[in-house]
């Protein structure tokens, strides 16, 4: 049967005719905390440094940019050695424009056993699994949504996939997995074991890069976006075994990183000190706005990431979310029935948030 939604003479891939584009609404509000950004805007300084390093590489902009990115990968593995107490070099870590890009790559480089991730979980695993026509299996999850490691194995042994994704903290659920859950998921894996850590920098978790030494089959991707407040210059990087690294080779577009992506992300890793103090602070606002959501009467997930999922209103999701969008608060409802997502923004953004919540739930109950 063929989709209306596309011409007769268009010779789409039949996969992908029942599809619909990723995308979170885009829409005026007041306060915007539906896409997990990072609510702080760069330092004037770190502004006039990025400026300072484009103007410099322009006048070269006639010429590819270093294909392979060594600095900005050299830059990277120092960065992760700093947090993590590890001995990464360039050769072990590979970047790319976001992480999704870089999800799809290891689709396009390893797919041909299928995939496996725990739904419900980054949405983007299995829609791009299914454009690189890579088949994905639903992992399921405990009623709460938590992750069940024991029934998780069980999952991962029977389907023995190419590629077996788990992401910590979740999104949009917010668990962190620990680092010896980690571990044992590793020893049932007989593919590669993807650990997407694209909010690691909120979590007290320790990281799966300590564990890459002793399961070379570990592969963690992370991203610029979130704690660098970096999310529109699209850099999301991996750590992994230099096998997996120069199989992105293969897979990778020619020239794929601009010169003035690598350009600005080298010196946003010049003020990672800066950039990551906002972190503490967002911590500090979730646990907050946490505990406030408690106390109007929600019941909220246990969160290490920069969001809140929550449930306990009795308007549908749909119907709170309006309500919340026309007093100029923008949230997510990420499909799950009873559940919205808060990001956590800057502490004048959660308390308009906040406020309009209270009225929201004032309202259902007159």
């Amino acid at each position: 049967m063929t989709d209306s939604r596309w011409p007769t003479w268009l010779p789409l891939r039949k996969s992908l005719a029942s599809l619909s584009a990723y995308g979170a609404p885009q829409v005026e509000a007041e306060a915007t905390l539906n896409t997990n950004e990072n609510p702080f805007s760069l330092s004037p300084e770190l502004v006039a440094a990025i400026s300072a390093r484009i103007s410099t590489v322009a006048a070269n902009l006639n010429r590819y940019p270093d294909r392979d990115a060594l600095e900005l990968r050299s830059g990277l593995a120092s960065y992760i050695n700093e947090l993590s107490g590890t001995s990464f070099s360039a050769a072990q870590v590979w970047v790319a424009n976001g992480s999704n890009e870089i999800i799809q790559s290891l689709f396009l480089a390893f797919g041909d056993r299928g995939a496996i991730g725990f739904i419900p979980s980054y949405s983007m695993h299995p829609l791009i699994a299914r454009v690189t026509s890579t088949a994905w299996i639903d992992g399921k999850r405990r009623a709460d949504y938590s992750l069940d490691i024991d029934s998780a194995i069980v999952q991962i042994t029977q389907a023995a996939p190419a590629l077996t994704f788990i992401t910590t903290p979740n999104n949009p659920t917010g668990e962190a997995i620990s680092i010896n859950d980690i571990e044992r998921i590793a020893q049932s894996v007989s593919g590669l074991l993807v650990v997407d850590e694209a909010y690691a920098e909120f979590s007290d978790e320790k990281s799966a890069v300590t564990l890459i030494a002793k399961y070379p089959h570990i592969v963690v991707i992370r991203t610029m976006s979130k704690a660098f407040s970096f999310a529109g210059a699209r850099v999301g990087y991996l750590i992994a075994h230099q096998s997996v690294v120069e199989a992105m080779l293969l897979v990778r577009l020619p020239y794929h990183l601009s010169t003035l992506t690598q350009g600005a992300a080298l010196v946003a890793l010049d003020f990672k000190d800066e950039l990551l103090s906002g972190v503490s602070q967002l911590r500090k606002e979730r646990d907050r706005v946490a505990q406030a959501l408690g106390e109007l009467g929600l019941t909220v997930l246990p969160s290490q990431a920069n969001f809140l999922l929550f449930k306990g209103f009795t308007s549908s999701s749909a119907q709170l979310w309006q309500e919340m969008l026309d007093r100029g608060i923008l949230i997510r409802d990420v499909g799950l029935s009873g559940y919205l997502r808060i990001t956590i923004g800057t502490g004048a953004e959660n308390e308009k948030c906040l406020h309009a919540l209270r009225e929201c739930l004032a309202k259902e109950k007159s």
